[in-house]
């Protein structure tokens, strides 16, 4: 039955999402909990910043396939939506369940990282101009900035811009799910913006280092 179908890959989007890269990759490797070090944010960015690049970097890897695949498993379905608002659709809430798992992974005690790095994986699936696009953003700002937390809401900002005014996407979907994308990333990183007033967010010196004088 189709509707089975339906079922067998939103829970598998969600499954995907709910891979704790960085939880695991501590404990197996580290013997600790990333999550009770530096930010205790179960993301790349943390990873890098408490365990170094050789641990950061295969997490960021694994959790943008995460959102990446997780689109792509409407290619299993027998029958996919014929029109594309409907595909679409499909598309953004399998990207969407994945997010939630990384957010909430069944694996890890529902408590992950942000999402930015499995969303940036939907991004890639769906729109990968926009997204290089965005990825410059993001590294500009963090480039003169040195705060990622920064880098990640402007770069998401900046995605309903391309999206509605650059691009000019004609699917209601796309368009609610960009400005999505920038609440979402305002929500979850209220903590840094609150730090960033305050002149209080620490800067990612450890991924760009400044050249000693």
């Amino acid at each position: 039955m189709d509707w089975m179908w339906y079922v067998l890959i939103l829970t598998g989007a969600y499954l995907l999402g709910s891979i704790p890269t960085a939880v695991w990759i501590g404990r197996l490797f580290f013997g600790l909990d990333i999550r009770d070090h530096g930010s205790k944010n179960a993301g790349a960015t943390n990873t890098i910043r408490v365990l170094g690049f050789k641990a950061g970097i295969p997490v960021l890897i694994v959790d943008v396939l995460k959102g990446f695949l997780a689109v792509k498993l409407i290619t299993l379905l027998p029958e996919a939506p014929v029109t594309p608002e409907g595909y679409v659709r499909l598309q953004l809430l399998l990207g969407i369940l994945s997010v939630v798992g990384h957010i909430f992974p069944v694996f890890a005690g529902f408590r992950g990282g942000k999402g930015v790095a499995t969303m940036t994986g939907i991004l890639i699936a769906l729109h990968p101009i926009i997204t290089l696009i965005c990825a410059g953003v993001f590294f500009l700002t963090l480039f003169l900035s040195r705060y990622v937390s920064l880098s990640s809401i402007l770069a998401g900002v900046s995605y309903p811009v391309l999206v509605i005014f650059v691009f000019r996407t004609p699917l209601l979907s796309m368009i609610i799910f960009s400005i999505l994308i920038a609440v979402v990333l305002i929500l979850t990183h209220q903590k840094n913006i609150g730090r960033l007033i305050r002149n209080e967010e620490s800067k990612a010196d450890f991924l760009l280092p400044r050249k000693k004088r």
